[in-house]
């Protein structure tokens, strides 16, 4: 249940609770929460715990270019831990940085790892059951693993043959395709998570964690069918947050063990994950025809230049360019 916010004093007087505090006030995601939360710690470590509204653009760029000299972060790394002081500084202590000059990590642009459609479908075919229904949903409908596990009922539109993503990163919303070859497995996903509800409802249970205030606005919204989750738990579990018995999602590390057992089984030797049906998944439909633009609005990127990305992992023989070396 690492996604369910721990919860905060009801006066928060430290200064982590305050920020926690802050963040969930506007209503970021939890896991942009935890990401801020640890990067500041970091920040306060490095500097012998002294406290944030004593130090200034100094010690920024002191710690910032410690990430990139001693510790060797990655860019986008370095990149978040940027982004985690200047929240703190500029949006909760409500102080200016100006502006700021610290060595910057440098490394070659890396292209993400894809599997071909063969490959892909090599790795599905060593799977089975529910793990195997998850990762054809992330290779068909450019899902992350998390958002597979979290599917709800209501989000599934058979009808309209789409998938709605509600708890994505960065909490935006977005629309993406339900594969056809997926639907009947999906829908005898469906019939048996809700069926395990009306057992767990019998049983004096059957209530479902709603993210945010939900629960206070919408009181019998968690034991609805519609708010639960298409690949429930096997087991009810006690929320040690809330103290509540319910009955949570599945667990991502299942399904990422899952994938990398296909993934050896296939024989497959690149360094490949969950994650790479999502690549895979762009780079498929770029390959087929479709629209930069498109392929943009169903992974769910900001900025199109995430996106583009995919442009360069085709490969040159897509673009009809040949070795002079062949004939």
């Amino acid at each position: 249940m690492d996604d369910i916010p721990t919860p905060l004093p009801a006066v928060p007087i430290r200064f982590m609770d305050r920020f926690r505090a802050f963040i969930r006030a506007r209503q970021l995601a939890y896991r942009t929460e935890k990401t801020y939360c640890l990067w500041v710690r970091d920040f306060i470590r490095f500097h012998g715990a002294r406290h944030p509204e004593t130090m200034g653009a100094e010690e920024v760029n002191a710690w910032l270019s410690h990430l990139a000299n001693n510790r060797n972060v990655s860019v986008n790394t370095q990149k978040t831990a940027l982004n985690a002081v200047v929240f703190m500084y500029h949006q909760f202590l409500g102080r200016e940085l100006g502006k700021l000059q610290f060595t910057n990590t440098t490394q070659a642009r890396r292209l993400p790892t894809v599997f071909s459609h063969d490959e892909a479908m090599a790795v599905l075919s060593n799977m089975q059951g529910t793990h195997k229904l998850l990762a054809s949903l992330m290779y068909g409908s450019g899902l992350r693993v998390m958002e597979a596990t979290r599917l709800r009922v209501q989000d599934v539109d058979f009808s309209e043959q789409c998938l709605f993503v509600r708890e994505t990163k960065g909490d935006k919303w977005r629309r993406s395709l339900l594969p056809t070859s997926v639907t009947e497995g999906l829908r005898h996903q469906v019939e048996l998570a809700l069926a395990l509800h009306r057992q767990d409802l019998d049983d004096g249970f059957g209530e479902v964690y709603l993210p945010n205030a939900l629960s206070k606005k919408y009181p019998n919204a968690a034991r609805s069918p519609a708010w639960q989750y298409v690949f429930p738990a096997h087991r009810l579990s006690v929320d040690p947050r809330s103290g509540v018995r319910r009955r949570h999602h599945i667990g991502e590390q299942q399904v990422r063990r899952s994938v990398n057992a296909a993934i050896r089984a296939a024989g497959i030797r690149k360094k490949a994950s969950c994650h790479t049906f999502r690549h895979s998944f762009a780079t498929n439909l770029l390959k087929s025809g479709t629209d930069i633009r498109s392929i943009q609005e169903l992974l769910g990127h900001n900025d199109i230049s995430t996106t583009q990305i995919y442009t360069h992992v085709i490969g040159s023989h897509q673009r009809g360019i040949s070795s002079p070396l062949d004939p």
